[in-house]
Parts: structure tokens; sequence; C-alpha cells
């Protein structure tokens, strides 16, 4: 479907040679059938792919790709926002590379992690019970989950306003109550009692946790046998009993 209303319209291209980015701007109007302030500010459309083409308006199979890449930053102005649009070689921009430490690199659930969050176990949905500024979600007692089971885990509004909106959890306790789950930051849209949200639980990195919490020792992808700094300046002793063992805890 093409809508020419409510299209955008770009500035030149700035394109080159090499790994330099490409980079161009685009602009529109703010429309609540199309795209809105209140969706901006959400955050929905932070990192949004964008593909710009040349198209023969008679007929539109007739087209050539000039650009391709994705939303940078957005601002608003006079009924109308602004958006800064990246080219694909700006990801190569981004560091890329192994640290060789304990913990482990991989973000949960991902594929080098493979975790499955989907499994009973390492998620709660449900209705929320109380909204504090808008980061702060009280839910009734989950049972099978301990106190801490979702911090640094994940949430996402599945219903509301703000669905579809995703949040990093800072911290799971009991209050007054209540499960209180507390994200880093507010959500960018406003959730209401009532609204269902999903948590999913939280993994610290740790190997003993990915052992006994999610049964994936095998794709920890961290180094958890690696000595410690201080174990470079340690000298032989006789005061300490050494059996040759395992130096591995947990």
């Amino acid at each position: 479907v093409f809508r020419a209303d409510t299209g955008l319209s770009a500035k030149a291209l700035q394109q080159a040679t090499g790994l330099a980015v490409d980079n161009t701007e685009a602009m529109g109007a703010l429309r609540d059938d199309a795209l809105s302030g209140a969706d901006i500010e959400a955050g929905r459309f932070d990192g949004a792919e964008v593909v710009s083409w040349l198209v023969n308006w008679q007929e539109v199979s007739q087209r050539k790709m000039l650009f391709r890449g994705t939303i940078g930053q957005i601002r608003r102005s006079d009924g109308a926002f602004h958006a800064e649009l990246r080219g694909l070689t700006e990801m190569l921009n981004r560091p890329i590379g192994r640290a060789y430490q304990r913990p482990c690199s991989a973000v949960l659930g991902d594929a080098m992690c493979r975790a499955d969050l989907t499994e009973p176990g390492y998620f709660h949905e449900g209705a929320v019970l109380s909204v504090s500024e808008n980061r702060s979600f009280g839910f009734g007692p989950l049972v099978g989950f301990e106190e801490g089971w979702f911090q640094r885990g994940r949430l996402v509004v599945v219903s509301g306003a703000a669905a579809g909106l995703t949040g990093h959890i800072k911290r799971d306790r009991l209050w007054n109550g209540e499960r209180l789950i507390e994200l880093w930051e507010p959500l960018g849209a406003a959730v209401v009692p009532g609204d269902v949200l999903r948590i999913q639980a939280g993994c610290d990195k740790r190997f003993e946790t990915c052992r006994l919490k999610f049964n994936n020792a095998l794709n920890f992808q961290g180094f958890p046998d690696i000595p410690e700094e201080d174990w470079m300046i340690v000298h032989p002793t006789v005061a300490k009993k050494t059996s040759g063992g395992s130096r591995r805890n947990g």
C-alpha cells in the first residue's frame, strides 16, 4: 500500500566510497492515524529499518533502491518530525570482539545462549495490579517463582496503550503483599492496572546460574575457570593445603 499523504520527504543523500557511513534526513508530518508524537516518545521507531526507492508512479513495479539503513536520532517541531537516517555501514562502527572473562557474554535467550524462555518456569504473564511512575509494577503472588527470579530479566507489555514496549528489570522483590517488578527506566507509554505484562527470568551471567537455574552449562559463553587477576602474583605456601584438584567453585 502506497500512501502519499503519510510518506516521508528526504534531504539529499550523502554517499561515499569505502566504509564511510551514508547519511541523510527524512521529514514527515505527525498524524494520529499514521505516525504520532506518542509513538516517537515511546521509542517505537528507534532503530527502525528505512528503505528509499526511486519509483515510476505510473508503474510501481519499476523501481530502484536508493538507500537502505536505520533511523538514528529523531526530533520533533511544529507538528512534524525529523529523523536522521544512517546507512548499513553504520553497523561496522560498532566494536566487535570477545573478551576472555568469567561472566557469560551471551544475551539470555539469543542464538549463542539458546536458553528457551518460553518453557514453563522461565516466564509469567498476567494482569498488573498496581503501577508506580510507569517503572514499578505490582503483581499478586507468583507461585513457583522465588524472590529475585526475574531480576535482570525482561518485561514485555502484551496489552494496553503500551503494547509492544519492553524494559529491563532492575529489581524483583516482595513488598506489602505484592510481587514488585521494578525497571531501570520508565516505559515510553502509560501502563494502567489491568494491562497484561509478560516478565522473563533474569540471568547474572555466572556459570553457577547457567547450570543450576537454566540447565544450560553446555552453552555458557564465559570462561569460568580463567584465573583471577591476583592469581598471577600468588606464591607457593605451606600454610594452605593444596590437593591439585579443580579450582572451580560451583
